[in-house]
């Protein structure tokens, strides 16, 4: 990795790459899921957990982007320089998260084609799992990866704001209660958090700027704009999903998401766009399960380098399919209904998130050391620290309702 400032066109690259690894991340088959699910329970209440979403993911992203880059080091590597063992508890976590996640996102790769071609959501979730690993075994398989994240997540864009045109949404209730809520509901802002930024989806767009080099006090702004940049586009993305749901919820739909055909977010926008609205979601949730795919998949196993700190570049590449497999083998083994599975993966995600945001507030208060001799804003200090706080606090109040997911 080169400390130095670079070139321009590379420079583009790496921030844009970065950008969209962090937010088709973070607007994956299970946030979608979630949208749908928690807008047809709570309606226009939901606004303020995904306002919520975002003010957390802006002070989480603005502080672990900058402690990584500044540190040159991965997570875990990170974690283990500040307090010896945590960088080992820190990657099993990762791992055992994101590991999770993708077993919800090969689901929603299947949930996508379903919609999209009447295939059979397993059958489905199979060739998309033979699309990812296809990805990672290319010879050039970053640039493969970057183009094809990049690509799927500005259609995914385009379609969401096509259906919540369509659909019609109550703008002026939807904008009251982002800001005065008529209920609070922890368990369910717990889950939309770890949909959102919980488990790998933290330290994905970060790992990603470190492996193109973009590290160092030098390259501090050009990381800054990076991670603004990526909040920007995840919260539009996220308050647009909900618009477009909550248009159909308003007009009388009831979402069903009992049952192992469940979809909840499919019908939602066939409601709004008839067979259309369908197939148009069947492409954005099939885009934003592959993209998450690679995004899990190449993230939790950067994880693996605090375990095993010579491994390759074609090592990676080889665990990274391995676990890709995995993931498969267990969503076809699974008795659950893929929606509700898609709804846990977020919750568990979410109870993990404030363990490794722990550590780095730790390493931004108070070992400078480890980065470069820098010291963080007090105000981004300060922010972190409630913010971890609070996350903790509603991971308690809630893990014996996200564990519940799993017997819907």
């Amino acid at each position: 990795m080169s400390d130095q400032i670079q070139p321009a066109r590379l420079t583009r690259h790496a921030l844009v790459a970065a950008i969209f690894m962090m937010a088709t991340s973070a607007i994956g088959p299970g946030f979608i899921t979630q949208t749908a699910t928690f807008t047809g329970k709570l309606g226009a209440t939901f606004a303020f957990a995904i306002l919520v979403s975002i003010l957390i993911d802006f002070v989480v992203q603005m502080n672990i982007w900058r402690i990584i880059t500044l540190s040159r080091r991965r997570a875990a590597e990170i974690a283990n320089a500040a307090l010896p063992g945590t960088g080992y508890l820190l990657a099993v976590f990762i791992l055992l998260g994101g590991f999770v996640f993708n077993v919800g996102n090969i689901a929603g790769a299947g949930l996508g084609t379903n919609a999209l071609l009447g295939l059979d959501p397993k059958t489905g979730g199979v060739i998309s799992a033979l699309i990812a690993v296809g990805i990672f075994l290319s010879k050039r398989a970053g640039l493969v990866m970057d183009r094809v994240v990049v690509v799927l997540g500005l259609v995914m864009l385009a379609l969401v704001v096509f259906v919540a045109c369509v659909s019609h949404p109550p703008v002026g209730e939807a904008l009251r209660q982002t800001i005065f809520p008529d209920s609070i509901d922890f368990a369910t802002i717990v889950t939309i958090v770890g949909g959102t930024i919980g488990g790998y989806i933290t330290y994905a767009g970060a790992h990603r700027l470190l492996d193109q080099g973009m590290v160092g006090e030098e390259n501090l702004p050009l990381v800054t704009r990076a991670a603004l940049t990526g909040i920007v586009v995840t919260g539009v993305m996220r308050f647009v999903l909900f618009l477009a749901i909550l248009g159909v919820v308003s007009a009388g739909l009831v979402i069903d998401t009992s049952g192992q055909s469940g979809n909840p977010a499919a019908q939602a926008f066939r409601a709004a766009a008839g067979d259309l609205g369908l197939r148009v979601f069947g492409a954005i949730l099939w885009g934003a399960a592959i993209t998450s795919v690679i995004g899990a998949a190449y993230t939790s196993v950067s994880f693996l380098t605090v375990f095993l700190p010579r491994l390759s570049e074609r090592g990676r590449a080889v665990a990274t399919v391995v676990f890709i497999a995995l993931s498969l083998a267990t969503y076809i083994g699974l008795g659950t209904a893929p929606a509700a599975l898609l709804v846990f993966a977020g919750g568990f995600n979410g109870l993990i998130l404030p363990v490794g945001f722990s550590v780095f507030m730790y390493v931004g208060w108070a070992r400078p050391d480890l980065l470069g001799g820098y010291r963080s804003p007090r105000w981004l200090l300060v922010s972190g620290t409630l913010v971890c706080v609070l996350t903790w606090y509603m991971g308690l109040k809630s893990v014996g309702a996200i564990f519940a997911f799993l017997g819907q």
